[in-house]
């Protein structure tokens, strides 16, 4: 196609998925916040369980 950067029938108009990572995210169980919140119950359940 002449003045185009990209064939219509074979390189489309979009030029691919959108950037980032948000249409992968599902629920946040395995991100950084949720991974810091278990290591922290781990670390003070024989705490928590010492005293009762």
């Amino acid at each position: 196609m002449k003045g185009k950067k990209r064939c219509r029938m074979h390189g489309g108009t979009n030029p691919g998925a959108p950037k980032g990572n948000q249409n992968a995210w599902k629920h946040g169980g395995r991100s950084a916040e949720a991974k810091a919140a278990a290591r922290y119950l781990r670390k003070i359940s024989p705490r928590v369980r010492s005293d009762h």
